[in-house]
């Protein structure tokens, strides 16, 4: 079934983050690449990582593809072929790791803002320094790789301005992959500060975008952005905010308490979320916690 019609028929369970499952597992995360390292590294911890979300009842499985870029990539001495292969992999990784769910189950391929990139934090401030045209030339050969490798869908997640938002609009034209546009954001204005009713209208015509809607944001700010998503799109909605700490970028780790409760989880349904999960903090517990909630009429036996 192609996601979009499985969207009308009930919402679809996300899963949680990835970076702290492939942690939890023993793996050490701490250079510039983050979880897209293990790709080349240890492609088999990247499978065991999905397998553990969808056995906690997740429908979709969201690549390890956030910080992989052909730049990013580069830097460590991986060519383009080489980084391209990659990329491929990591839709193969998803698509293998469901196989044994005993239902169906879906891909979304992750492709990150530029500031995953840099990996210094600038992902939840946006604002680079570049053009729109720039930022599209930056993300289009990516999404083209991704996209070659048939993924279900391509996850646009984590964008932190209007700006990137309208480069990855143009950059996903003509892919033949249908895509989420997801922003990180601080109350209702975008991370770099531009309100989400301008944010959430950019992508109300795109035909490419079967979803709008939030993630790696405080659980809190979620629950408006659900509504305003969806009163300005009419589209169905994406919604998978962190656990609520706090990302230090100068140390490289995550600060204060966590508050993600999978009882929000139908609260963001009512309001219009038909993709509901967790980002960076909330693991495979909490998204079994978020499948119940989401349980009885709304999911098959």
């Amino acid at each position: 079934m192609k996601l979009a019609e499985a969207l009308t028929r009930r919402p679809l369970v996300l899963d949680g983050g990835l970076s702290n499952q492939l942690e939890a597992a023993g793996h050490d995360l701490s250079d510039a690449l983050w979880s897209a390292r293990l790709l080349a590294d240890a492609p088999q911890a990247v499978t065991a990582a999905h397998r553990a979300y969808f056995a906690a009842g997740a429908d979709i499985a969201t690549t390890a593809s956030y910080q992989a870029t052909f730049e990013g990539f580069a830097r460590h001495g991986v060519d383009a072929v080489s980084t391209a292969e990659l990329l491929r992999l990591s839709v193969e990784l998803a698509r293998d790791a469901g196989t044994g769910a005993g239902r169906e189950v879906w891909v979304a391929a992750s492709a990150g803002p530029y500031g995953a990139m840099l990996a210094d934090g600038s992902e939840y401030r946006g604002r680079y320094g570049l053009t729109v045209a720039e930022l599209e030339r930056f993300h289009r050969p990516r999404l083209e790789v991704l996209a070659a490798a048939e993924p279900d869908v391509l996850a646009l997640e984590t964008v932190p301005d209007t700006d990137e938002a309208r480069a990855l609009l143009r950059a996903v034209r003509g892919l033949g992959v249908p895509a989420w546009l997801s922003y990180t954001v601080s109350g209702g204005y975008t991370r770099a500060g531009q309100p989400l009713t301008e944010a959430f209208a950019l992508a109300a015509d795109a035909e490419e975008i079967l979803a709008v809607g939030v993630n790696c944001c405080d659980p809190q700010d979620a629950d408006a952005a659900v509504r305003l998503a969806a009163r300005i799109t009419g589209k169905p909605v994406v919604a998978y905010p962190n656990s609520g700490e706090t990302w230090d970028a100068g140390t490289r780790a995550w600060r204060g308490p966590a508050h993600f409760t999978a009882g929000r989880a139908t609260g963001w349904r009512d309001a219009g979320a038909r993709l509901i999960g967790g980002c960076c903090r909330v693991g495979p517990e909490t998204i079994a916690q978020v499948a119940a909630e989401l349980s009885g009429a709304d999911r098959p036996e």
